[in-house]
């Protein structure tokens, strides 16, 4: 397991996280002080913050207002706003930025970060213009600095580069907050990877059970690509067009974003999995859901502009709906419900006349 873990990013996921890893520390250390066995060296969990009044503002209250209100911070975990100091003597790097803000952070951390430290992407999303991944987008900026800092010596095959894995599932951070059961997938191509992040997540946590997976690009696709179904999902709600026609939404777009996935290279399984099926039915039914809350604003009439600009949280599944569109040109993959949410958050298209569109798109088998 993991020591020193440094937290990037100071939203819902990446507190909830903090707050998690410090109460796992805190019971393992009462656990080895009522045994015989040594103690060991401290550990410590840092969170950093693009905002550096934000941080403060949360560490003075010990809790995050804006984005986990209600839930006090463990007094141990430490906030640093430093962008050396936060990489400093740190074992692992959980990043919990927003997809669409990451390429800026990292452009900023990318000095900092220790050789061969191992990255953990909590994130969701699929990069506009670039259409990357939350990985693709770290390891690209970290590829750059690692090309100018060893020109000339040697290939890339015999520097240490970083290793990358993914936490993802259905696991909605208020629920992650109270201790109710949760489970996630921690995705790796290297399985040894996948295997320390379930322990560092999962050992002493009795409430959160965490699996391991080498598809990395399945999970990470799954877990973007869910957030525009629950945004219809939550039109659909908005709407009152009822659990009829939402059971199908869900069946029909687990099958399209799965067409699209395993024409990407992922594997089918994944997306029937806890970080397909699993996040997409949470998404898509909890009223914490930041996208499917979105949708139904849009379902009851709101413009898509009125329905953000309500949401305290970024709503994911708006931008990475614009990239998956272009996926799916890209790969010649049909897309009909990322198509028709597309043309109701950008082109204005009605929902009633979206939702009769799709009805009456050609019979075919299912």
């Amino acid at each position: 397991m993991f020591k020193n873990i440094s937290i990037i990013g100071d939203g819902g996921m990446g507190t909830v996280l903090a707050m998690l890893l410090c109460e796992k520390r805190e019971a393992l250390s009462a656990k080895r002080e009522a045994s015989d066995e040594p103690r060991t060296a401290s550990q410590e969990v840092k969170m950093w913050g693009y905002n550096l009044r934000q941080l403060e503002e949360i560490e003075q209250n010990r809790e995050n207002k804006k984005f986990l209100p209600g839930y006090k911070l463990p007094e141990q975990l430490v906030f640093e706003a430093d962008d050396q100091r936060i990489m400093s003597g740190v074992d692992l790097i959980v990043s919990a930025v927003p997809c669409q803000f990451m390429r800026g952070v990292w452009k900023r951390l990318k000095d900092y970060v220790p050789q061969g430290v191992p990255i953990v992407s909590v994130a969701k999303g699929i990069e506009n213009d670039t259409l990357l991944r939350p990985t693709q987008i770290i390891g690209g900026i970290l590829d750059e600095k690692q090309g100018m800092r060893d020109e000339g010596r040697g290939t890339r095959e015999e520097r240490r580069e970083t290793r990358f894995a993914v936490l993802s599932g259905p696991t909605i951070a208020d629920e992650l907050a109270r201790r109710l059961p949760a489970t996630a997938c921690a995705a790796a191509e290297d399985e040894t990877l996948a295997k320390e992040i379930q322990h560092t997540f999962s050992d002493g946590v009795p409430w959160l059970r965490v699996y391991t997976n080498t598809d990395i690009v399945g999970v990470e696709l799954a877990g973007a690509m869910k957030n525009i179904i629950a945004i219809a999902a939550g039109i659909i709600d908005g709407t009152g067009a009822g659990d009829n026609a939402k059971a199908a939404l869900l069946t029909r777009g687990l099958a399209e974003i799965t067409r699209l996935g395993v024409t990407m290279g992922a594997k089918e399984q994944t997306f029937a999995g806890l970080t397909g099926l699993g996040d997409l039915v949470t998404t898509c039914i909890s009223p914490k859901g930041r996208n499917r809350s979105f949708g139904e604003r849009v379902g009851k009439g709101q413009t898509a502009k009125q329905a953000q600009r309500a949401t305290e949280s970024v709503v994911e599944g708006v931008a990475t709906c614009k990239s998956v569109v272009a996926l799916g040109a890209r790969y010649n993959v049909e897309m009909p419900i990322t198509q028709a949410v597309y043309e109701v958050l950008f082109e204005n298209k009605p929902v009633q006349t979206a939702i009769s569109d799709l009805m009456k798109r050609r019979l075919k088998a299912e």
